[in-house]
């Protein structure tokens, strides 16, 4: 059997009696009492309770030696579980941890698992956690939820985790606890920034419990990182105020709901999907439309308006009971761990294109019971602009071998095309023009993704350039002159000149 035994938060004073018994009892064989060193394991000899175990002559050895050898936490614990676990082989142990053994102990997680697996069984026997001295030392009295903390957890996160995290829940109180040097306290106060006040005050408790040495101060959290943590120290973060809280992702389907919820807006009410579809193109146009100008603030700006386009399609649908945007998130989630087994599996793919064909045989295997395609063009959205379409269906056109042999016969056809809208505007039918345009740029199109150009983007960057050159042969017009009292010839002029100073880089 594995005991687990909770050491409170100081001395005997904060032991259950269950467990002073349970330490007792490690050390001593039925009949006669025997000194067995080892049979009793203290997570770590740091503890005022390893004083209390000393004066009453009980042996025991500590993990002490594993934090010193071994690179970071989660390689210590491994290590605590795998000696514990060989120990429990061999006859029952006992294994001590600071506080209460099912409050904030990884090592105690790890071995209920593992003995779990093995068919051994484990017995906890609690005492005080370090909560309740804590709070207590800390003076307050909850009136929201409280989060326990791992500092270490903190510590691992990068902004956009702590932003999206538990760490953003700043409606509820945080108790951090391992804040047991100035590196992962200045860890915890950055990523605790990320979504809180720096002025905001919090409590830093030293020694939770333990008599004559527990301290608590009250700092503004911009000044974590200058206090002087030890491994008793944790800290309170108290809820931040309503009118002071960052705004989060949370807030935003709350307030899509209320718009949306008897006494909300009449407009917002009244929207449908098929209604919203315009604004959520249009959303998506003026986002692109700030990366192409590279106007990060923008491009912020933009996003919020797409995300709340996601949010509003996915409230109308949870009003039908269709989904909500919880299954939009999981849905999303799952599917990229999913198709990324290279970076969350034992998948491998070193380069872009061996990931772009991981994920399309991924998408396959994840539909084996859709209906075959009836055409290898299936599957390309109509909604997509027409040079972006054109060319996906060629792409999907091409895969099945109906393609020109090489970019050189594509301007071949392309010739032909021109030649035959030459026939079609020589013979006044406007219908045939209409198709034989059509017929050309489907070409160009074909041209574009033979040279691996996106034809999209290359009319795009044309439109750019062409929008320069026109304003600038506006800027170049002679006072009280404007473009319509000039000759085709004197604007043909301009644009060259436009164009030479453009090469030339003149203004």
């Amino acid at each position: 059997m594995i005991r687990i035994v909770g050491l409170g938060p100081e001395g005997p004073e904060g032991m259950s009696v269950a467990a002073r018994d349970a330490l007792r009892a490690a050390t001593t064989i039925t009949g006669r009492t025997e000194q067995r060193p080892g049979r009793l394991i203290l997570r770590t000899a740091r503890h005022p309770a390893a004083e209390f175990l000393a004066h009453e002559g009980i042996a025991y050895s500590t993990c002490d030696d594993l934090y010193e050898s071994m690179p970071d936490f989660a390689a210590v614990y491994g290590a605590i579980a795998d000696r514990i676990m060989a120990m429990a082989e061999t006859g029952d142990v006992t294994y001590a941890v600071p506080g209460h053994p099912s409050v904030a102990e990884e090592t105690v997680r790890l071995i209920s698992d593992r003995a779990r697996s093995a068919g051994i069984p484990v017995e906890i026997i609690g005492s005080a956690s370090f909560i309740e001295p804590a709070l207590a030392a800390a003076n307050v009295s909850l009136g929201e939820p409280l989060l326990l903390v791992d500092a270490l957890a903190l510590a691992g996160m990068d902004t956009a985790t702590a932003s999206t995290s538990f760490a953003s829940m700043t409606d509820a109180a945080l108790l951090v606890y391992q804040v047991y040097d100035a590196d992962i306290a200045s860890a915890v106060k950055l990523a605790l920034l990320e979504t809180r006040p720096d002025d905001l005050e919090v409590i830093v408790v030293w020694s939770a419990g333990v008599s004559g040495a527990q301290e608590a101060e009250r700092i503004p959290l911009h000044k974590l990182d200058r206090v002087r943590p030890d491994h008793l120290t944790s800290v309170y973060v108290p809820a931040v105020p309503e009118d002071r809280r960052v705004r989060g992702f949370a807030d935003l389907v709350r307030v899509m709901a209320r718009l949306r919820g008897e006494g909300g807006c009449p407009w917002d009410r009244q929207q449908t999907h098929q209604t919203l579809r315009k604004w959520l193109l249009e959303e998506c146009y003026e986002a692109v439309e700030a990366i192409d100008h590279d106007d990060l603030a923008a491009l912020c700006d933009e996003l919020g308006d797409v995300l709340l386009q996601i949010v509003f399609h996915a409230q109308v649908a949870s009003e039908s009971g269709a989904f909500a945007i919880a299954d939009v998130l999981e849905a999303i989630v799952t599917k990229l761990i999913r198709r990324h087994p290279h970076v969350f599996g034992e998948g491998q793919a070193e380069t872009p294109d061996a990931v772009v064909r991981t994920w399309e045989a991924i998408k396959r295997a994840e539909r084996p019971d859709r209906p075959e395609a009836q055409s290898a063009l299936d599957g390309v959205p109509t909604a997509l602009p027409a040079l972006a379409r054109a060319q996906k269906l060629s792409s999907r056109a091409a895969k099945v071998g109906f393609d020109w042999p090489d970019a050189h016969a594509v301007l071949d056809k392309i010739a032909e095309e021109y030649a035959e809208i030459r026939s079609a505007l020589d013979s006044g039918d406007e219908e045939a023009v209409k198709r034989e345009i059509g017929d050309l740029l489907f070409a160009a199109v074909n041209l574009a993704r033979w040279v691996n150009a996106d034809a999209e983007e290359a009319l795009h960057e044309m439109l750019v350039r062409f929008t320069a050159r026109f304003r600038a042969m506006e800027a170049r017009l002679d006072a009280g002159r404007s473009m319509e009292t000039m000759t085709i010839g004197e604007l043909d002029e301009l644009w060259e000149s436009v164009k030479r100073d453009e090469v030339a880089g003149s203004p």
